[in-house]
């Protein structure tokens, strides 16, 4: 079969964005049902730690994959004309069909977002590996991102996956070589994990999760130990800005605990496509500011 069409970009972008909206319906039930599904699971595992026999009060969530989507309010089964990705929210003006409840703004959002970083990617990467293993890239990190957001957990299904695909593509090499994957994998955990530790030292309480370091470690296998230092300067700078936003929109004072594996998915995303970009404007505001 002749695939040389998708090498245009005028194809092949449009489609990688209608690609993102398909997979970001799909991150939209990894977000709300996997949360619920691990907890389940680790009751489940609690009761036969403690040698309970009676069975549990509730019915295990339903799977990732082969449980119809439902609204969670009326409990009515969705058709497939109401699981259009962002048209069926326009169309419902995001209400539900039957019990004309509002639908939550996660779900469009989090469509919409995939579909504009699955675009942006295959504009940088062009068709090849380098862009199936993007996109990859791209949906963990979303994923994580929103489960962090909504539960501040970083499941380690997610992460862990993460941290051996990249060290697994630099074997052929994808993105970086080998060493470089090996090294910033490691750098990645010490150094949050350092921080952590002496956080905890200092004050007495944990100031983030360790599915924060398997996360930079992630990061740091897929683009090598040199991309750790901007994504923790990133990150840090997006955390401040959007952490104030959201607690002066909330009411909340800055003792708030704000996850912040959300801001180093999306500070390592942003290195991983515009890092160059970023790295050669900023040598030319230090040439110019004559540092």
């Amino acid at each position: 079969m002749d695939w040389s069409w998708l090498e245009q970009p005028s194809a092949l972008i449009p489609l990688a964005g209608v690609l993102g909206l398909l997979v970001g319906s799909f991150l939209n039930v990894v977000i709300l049902r996997l949360p619920r599904r691990l907890e389940h699971d680790w009751m489940s595992q609690a009761r036969e730690f403690l040698g309970h026999t009676e069975p549990a009060a509730e019915e295990a969530p339903p799977d990732l994959v082969f449980k119809g989507s439902h609204c969670p309010h009326c409990k009515h089964e969705l058709s497939p004309l109401d699981n259009i990705p962002l048209l069926s929210f326009l169309i419902l003006r995001g209400r539900c069909r039957y019990c004309r409840t509002a639908i939550s703004w996660q779900y469009p959002m989090v469509e919409l977002i995939t579909a504009t970083a699955s675009a942006v990617v295959a504009w940088k990467f062009g068709f090849g590996w380098q862009l199936l293993a993007a996109l990859a890239f791209t949906w963990i990190l979303i994923a994580a991102s929103g489960i962090d957001a909504r539960t501040q957990l970083l499941p380690d299904q997610l992460t862990l996956p993460l941290l051996w695909l990249g060290l697994l593509i630099s074997l052929l090499p994808v993105f970086v070589a080998p060493a470089e994957a090996i090294l910033g994998a490691i750098i990645g955990w010490l150094s949050l994990w350092s921080v952590f530790w002496l956080f905890k030292l200092m004050t007495g309480k944990e100031g983030m999760g360790y599915g924060d370091f398997k996360l930079l470690a992630a990061l740091g296998a897929w683009m090598g130990a040199a991309a750790l230092l901007p994504i923790i300067l990133l990150s840090s700078l997006i955390g401040a800005i959007v952490g104030s936003i959201v607690l002066a929109a909330k009411g909340k004072d800055r003792s708030t605990p704000i996850p912040f594996g959300p801001f180093i998915a999306a500070a390592g995303w942003v290195w991983f496509v515009f890092g160059s970009q970023l790295l050669v404007l900023y040598q030319e505001w230090f040439l110019v500011s004559g540092g």
